[in-house]
């Protein structure tokens, strides 16, 4: 009888040389392939008790909120000149202090605002450092996209709000009217109504953001988005009543307009991906 390490197998129709194996050449035969990380698997799985993450998050939202606060600081030393920018669209109206301090406060909102809007990088580089850790691999190559996305459609936002809409709906208030009242405005009510609408303007760009991620996850198809398109146009129009801070139709017709534009281009977005 030959040895283990000199037998052949053979068949009517195939033979195989003995070649003699060793002990280490038959392990490396038999050792299997090392997998490739799977797409579903958690690179940073870490066990981490409910009081712990309840510790991240407080650390998350205190360097979130300094930011802010070095932001609300810094927008307040230039104030005058972003209320300059924000009277742009006005068209030469007088505004008018109504009561003691109304402007102060005002430079204080508009601060704020302008605060929130220098800090959101950082705080959503925060809010990205506190979930990245639950991701897996698949769901982390589409995170950096959907941010991007995210930041500039909120950003067009702002810029379609200060182009487009709040002269709009300024020229519909100065026009109708103009030879009965003469136009001066209180200056806290002017820059609720701008601030409002640009702010709520750049919340509703993000409509494509969130049809990409209902795709993504599976829970709501292309062809489900588009198929009540019907309710779509109702929607719109509802949305673009409520955001809008002015009663003026020319407004709200934009805003609905642009409101429409974005869903129908998240859902052929959503059906490219294949969803």
């Amino acid at each position: 009888m030959t040895p283990p390490e000199l037998e052949t197998v053979s068949s009517p129709n195939s033979t195989v040389d003995a070649t003699p194996l060793t002990e280490a050449g038959a392990e490396k035969q038999l050792k299997p392939p090392a997998p490739s990380p799977a797409l579903d698997d958690v690179p940073d799985d870490v066990e981490m008790s409910l009081f712990d993450h309840l510790e991240e998050l407080r650390q998350r939202i205190f360097y979130a909120l300094i930011a802010v606060a070095i932001g609300v600081v810094g927008c307040f030393t230039v104030v005058n000149k972003i209320v300059q920018l924000l009277e742009v669209p006005a068209q030469g109206v007088k505004f008018l202090q109504l009561a003691p301090g109304e402007y102060f406060f005002v430079s204080m909102k508009v601060a704020g605002y302008s605060g929130i809007l220098v800090a959101s990088p950082f705080i959503l580089y925060q809010i990205v450092q506190f979930v990245l850790p639950g991701l897996t691999r698949r769901e982390r190559r589409f995170l950096a996209p959907i941010v991007f996305g995210s930041t500039i459609l909120f950003i067009g936002g702002l810029i379609f709000s200060y182009v487009a809409l709040i002269p709009a709906a300024l020229n519909f208030f100065i026009s109708y009217g103009a030879d009965v009242v003469e136009q001066l405005w209180s200056i806290d009510r002017y820059f609720e109504f701008v601030l409002l609408l640009m702010f709520s303007t750049g919340l509703a760009f993000q409509i494509p953001v969130i049809q990409v991620l209902l795709g993504l996850l599976g829970i709501v198809s292309s062809k489900q988005m588009l198929s009540g398109w019907r309710l779509i146009l109702l929607g719109s129009a509802v949305l673009g009543a409520v955001l809008t801070p002015s009663t003026d139709p020319v407004t709200q017709c934009l805003l609905a307009g642009a409101v429409l534009t974005l869903y129908f281009s998240g859902a052929g977005i959503v059906k490219f991906l294949g969803r």
